[in-house]
C-alpha cells in the first residue's frame, strides 16, 4: 500500500497536486479539510463545533479528525493506498496517525512538502477567495493567522517524518506539470525499495 501525505500550508497547491496524484495511483484521498466541510454542510453536531473553532482560525481537536480517519481506512480496506491531504498537522497528530495505520499493518511511505512562501501563500488565497467564494480565503487577517499557526505548530512534523528518512521537500512555485513530474520522482524512490 501507498501512504502517502501531502504536505504544505494553505494555498501550497495540495488540491491541485492531490488530484493528479489520485489520478495516477488510484489512492483514496483523505483531505481533512474535506471531511470538515461535509460535516458543516451536513449540519452534524461535530460539524457545527468544527466550523465556530474554524471560523477563529482554530484547529479541530485530534481524536475527532483520527475518529474519521480511522472510519474512512476501514472503509477502504482494500484501497491501493492512502493519500493524507491537511493531516497530520502537529506531531501528536503524527503518532496518533503512524499508531493507527500500525493497527492496520501499514504506515506512511512518503511525506512530500510542497515548498512556497508566505507571500506568494497569501496571494494565492486571496485569489481564491474571490473565485471560490470560501469566506476563510477572503480575510487576509485570518489567512495571516492560518499561515502562522502552521508555521508555529505544522512545520516540526516535516522534522518528525524526517526523523524516518520518509520527508521530501519540492518547490511548490512554478509549472503544475513540473511539480507534478517532481512528485512522482519522490514517490518512485519508495515504491522501489
Amino acid at each position: 500500500m501507498l501512504n502517502l501525505i501531502l504536505f504544505g500550508p494553505p494555498g501550497a497547491g495540495k488540491g491541485t497536486q492531490s488530484e493528479n496524484i489520485i489520478a495516477k495511483y488510484k489512492l483514496i484521498h483523505l483531505s481533512t479539510g474535506d471531511l470538515l466541510r461535509s460535516e458543516i454542510q451536513a449540519g452534524s453536531e461535530l460539524g457545527l463545533k468544527a466550523k465556530t473553532l474554524m471560523d477563529q482560525g482554530i484547529l479541530v481537536p485530534d481524536e475527532v479528525v483520527i475518529g474519521m480517519i480511522d472510519n474512512k481506512l476501514k472503509e477502504h480496506r482494500n484501497a491501493a493506498g492512502f493519500i493524507f491531504d491537511g493531516f497530520p498537522r502537529t506531531v501528536k497528530q503524527s503518532e496518533a496517525l503512524d499508531q493507527l495505520l500500525a493497527s492496520y499493518d501499514e504506515s506512511i511511505s512518503v511525506m512530500i512538502a510542497l515548498v512556497v512562501d508566505d507571500n506568494e501563500l497569501l496571494a494565492r488565497l486571496l485569489n481564491r477567495g474571490k473565485t471560490s467564494g470560501r469566506p476563510d480565503d477572503q480575510n487576509e487577517e485570518l489567512i495571516s493567522k492560518r499561515i502562522q499557526e502552521y508555521n508555529s505548530k505544522t512545520k516540526p512534523v516535516a522534522d518528525y517524518y524526517q526523523e524516518q528518512g520518509k520527508f521530501v521537500a519540492i518547490d511548490g512555485i512554478g509549472e503544475i506539470d513540473f511539480i507534478f513530474e517532481e512528485i512522482n520522482k519522490a514517490i518512485s524512490q519508495v515504491t522501489v525499495k
